[in-house]
């Protein structure tokens, strides 16, 4: 009798019950049925701002490229960054001048990019300042211009979309910012 029980007892132990074996499977499928992570794909970026004359026709146009990825993980980003330091002169003491440096150019920065069907959705932020021509003989000092969008855009893929426009601050045309989203090549 103690032999029969030392063999159920070894047995048990070398075969767990099938309960126990059944509740480990059924865990299995509850953890692959996370939704997989969307595939990460690359862009290309161009933007174009123009300058418009009163009749709406470019005036002056600068292109800026850069690169963006669909990643889900939130750190990707791209900036761009073109920019001078113009000398703004602040206090006078006999023969020296203290300056005050100030940059104007182009900053565009794109967060978040993400596909939306045949389409890509990023949070772009443009800020775009130069020195205005001074027509007034009695301002010694330059004047900044500033033209500066922030929002949340959905543009179609490889489709130039105007995104920004706003009108100008010393003239009558208007500024405008374009952008194109191409895939990169594999």
């Amino acid at each position: 009798m103690r032999r029969m029980i030392a063999v159920s007892c070894l047995l048990l132990l070398a075969f767990p019950p099938v309960s126990h074996a059944l509740a480990q499977d059924e865990a299995k499928p509850a953890e692959s049925t996370k939704p997989a992570e969307p595939p990460v794909h690359y862009y290309h970026l161009e933007f174009v701002v123009q300058e418009l004359g009163t009749d709406g026709k470019p005036t002056n146009t600068r292109t800026y490229t850069t690169a963006v990825s669909t990643s889900t993980d939130g750190r990707d980003y791209s900036s761009i960054r073109t920019q001078s330091r113009i000398p703004i002169p602040t206090a006078t003491n006999g023969s020296d001048t203290s300056y005050q440096y100030q940059d104007v150019g182009v900053n565009i920065d794109v967060h978040r990019a993400l596909e939306v069907g045949h389409q890509l959705s990023f949070q772009l932020s443009a800020t775009i300042s130069g020195v205005a021509e001074t027509r007034d003989a009695k301002l010694p000092l330059p004047v900044i211009r500033e033209n500066k969008w922030q929002a949340n855009v959905l543009v179609p893929i490889g489709k130039p979309t105007t995104v920004f426009t706003s009108d100008t601050l010393d003239s009558r045309g208007s500024m405008q910012l374009v952008v194109t989203a191409t895939p990169a090549q594999k």
